[in-house]
């Protein structure tokens, strides 16, 4: 599988951070289970833990699921977090990093596709971010088609997709909501709205 570099993904994230005020921290998410401020923190987390799996440093970081507890977010987060990023996308760029398999979360799968999964994290929980605090989200085609291959079901009769039931999305809709839609979200989600959130 061909190499791709998730700096753009990265950067995205530490900016839309950047612009979320301390008020904002306590509000829903699309992710249902998960508030702004713990989002930040599970995408804190994510971070650490691909950027680990890169360099093929195993221990807690890489072996814990990511559901096994609450996400905390730390006092430092403003500076640690985009660090954070900033680090996992440095570790994607190494040469080594997309070969063999590699481990994140307590699963083991071949690097080539744990890399995707990295890229599907960032992209995705930037979206919730942005939703989320109500800032503009603009994604390239490239990263959409890698997270579209990655999240769309090999069967074609399941609508379970990688992370959870596929939202049905209009097959004209632009492609960020079809991949939205593919993550388990509606698109149209809105705090403000109070849609439930899958």
């Amino acid at each position: 599988m061909e190499q791709i570099d998730l700096g753009a993904a990265a950067e995205r994230v530490a900016r839309l951070a950047e612009g979320i005020a301390d008020e904002r921290l306590g509000d829903p998410t699309p992710c249902p289970e998960y508030t702004v401020r713990e989002l930040l923190a599970h995408v804190a987390g994510l971070s650490v833990a691909f950027r680990d799996a890169a360099r093929k440093h195993f221990g807690p970081t890489t072996d814990t699921p990511p559901g096994s507890s609450r996400p905390v977010l730390a006092d430092d987060w403003r500076t640690a977090l985009p660090k954070a990023v900033d680090e996992l996308a440095a570790a994607w760029r190494e040469p080594g990093a997309w070969e063999g398999d590699t481990r994140a979360g307590g699963v083991d799968l071949p690097a080539a596709v744990m890399g995707r999964i990295a890229l599907d994290e960032l992209l995705i929980h930037g979206w919730d971010l942005a939703r989320s605090t109500g800032q503009p989200y603009e994604v390239s085609e490239e990263e959409l088609r890698v997270s579209e291959a990655l999240l769309t079901p090999t069967d074609d009769s399941s609508d379970e997709g990688f992370f959870g039931p596929v939202v049905p999305v209009p097959a004209d809709a632009p492609l960020l909501d079809r991949v939205i839609g593919l993550s388990g979200r509606r698109p149209d989600w809105r705090p403000v709205q109070g849609l439930p959130r899958p």
